[in-house]
């Protein structure tokens, strides 16, 4: 299978290879049968080769149906052609259905898949119901009479979204998606080329004031917390620190059996640890704020 490129120097060879396998006639129902039968049964990769080279064609009128997406026709050529390999791996010949009509429908959904990874960096799709919107919804504008170029009237939505049967507010995510285009940070924002959007996007880091404001504030806390600490007995300031200030705090039941008593006594030491804190948190807190 050719690959195709993209490349403006190779778009008339590619043009060439088009017309080559739109010219590729297409196989009877029994030579079909009889290639697909060789390489499901017997792994025959010169009936695979003629099998899938004789609907590759299949793949370029597919594909040409979604070139107004903006994506290159040539990638998503090569996309259909993987979808084509896909439905020969998996096609049983003996099910009463043509290859093509099994093919064509793996060769388009591959061809779907890639152009709602590649049209924009924002996920579009990821439901059935906004893969159809996104696949439909111009199709249908395209339908309704006397269709504005821009938005759509509420009762031009309210169509779409019946005949789709999909709600409304659906249809008008999916109009504005489709009405907006990705946008480089780094493209200039007026013609002078001055300015990029980059320069318009606000700093989320706080200030050198607000950072030395927020440090001195974390340096009092800890200092608080330090005294307060002091206030307990050892038992008491070992529960504190690994039931409140560790990342993972330990259970009651685990620190009764380091310390030999029960959970209960445990609840009750930190209880009264707390409270200790509180109480000399309320006396010394202005103390503490003169030592800064």
């Amino acid at each position: 299978m050719k690959p195709l490129s993209s490349n403006a120097n190779t778009q008339q060879a590619d043009l060439d290879y088009i017309r080559q396998l739109m010219d590729q006639p297409l196989l009877k129902k029994d030579e079909e049968h009889d290639l697909a039968l060789a390489w499901h049964d017997e792994h025959d990769e010169k009936a695979l080769h003629l099998l899938v080279q004789a609907y590759m064609r299949l793949v370029v009128s597919t594909a040409v149906r979604f070139r107004h997406y903006g994506i290159a026709l040539s990638d998503l050529i090569q996309e259909g052609n993987l979808g084509l390999m896909y439905a020969a791996e998996r096609f049983d010949p003996e099910r009463e259905v043509r290859f093509s009509t099994y093919a064509r429908w793996w060769i388009r959904s591959h061809i779907q898949e890639f152009i709602l990874r590649n049209w924009s960096i924002v996920r579009t799709g990821s439901t059935a119901a906004q893969k159809q919107l996104f696949f439909n919804l111009r199709r249908l504008k395209a339908q309704i009479s006397k269709i504005s170029t821009d938005q759509m009237t509420l009762e031009e939505r309210n169509h779409i979204a019946q005949t789709l049967h999909v709600p409304l507010h659906e249809v008008e995510d999916m109009e504005n998606r489709l009405a907006s285009h990705d946008l480089s940070l780094s493209q200039p924002m007026n013609d002078t080329g001055s300015d990029d959007w980059m320069d318009s996007l606000a700093d989320q880091n706080p200030d050198p004031e607000a950072s030395a404001a927020l440090n001195l504030d974390d340096s009092i806390r800890r200092l608080w917390i330090q005294g307060a600490m002091h206030s307990l007995s050892p038992r008491e300031r070992m529960i504190i620190t690994v039931r409140r200030l560790a990342d993972h705090p330990t259970t009651l039941e685990d620190i009764g059996k380091r310390l030999k008593i029960s959970k209960e006594r445990v609840r009750q030491l930190e209880v009264r640890a707390i409270r200790k804190m509180r109480h000399h948190l309320l006396h010394n807190i202005q103390d503490l704020k003169e030592m800064l």
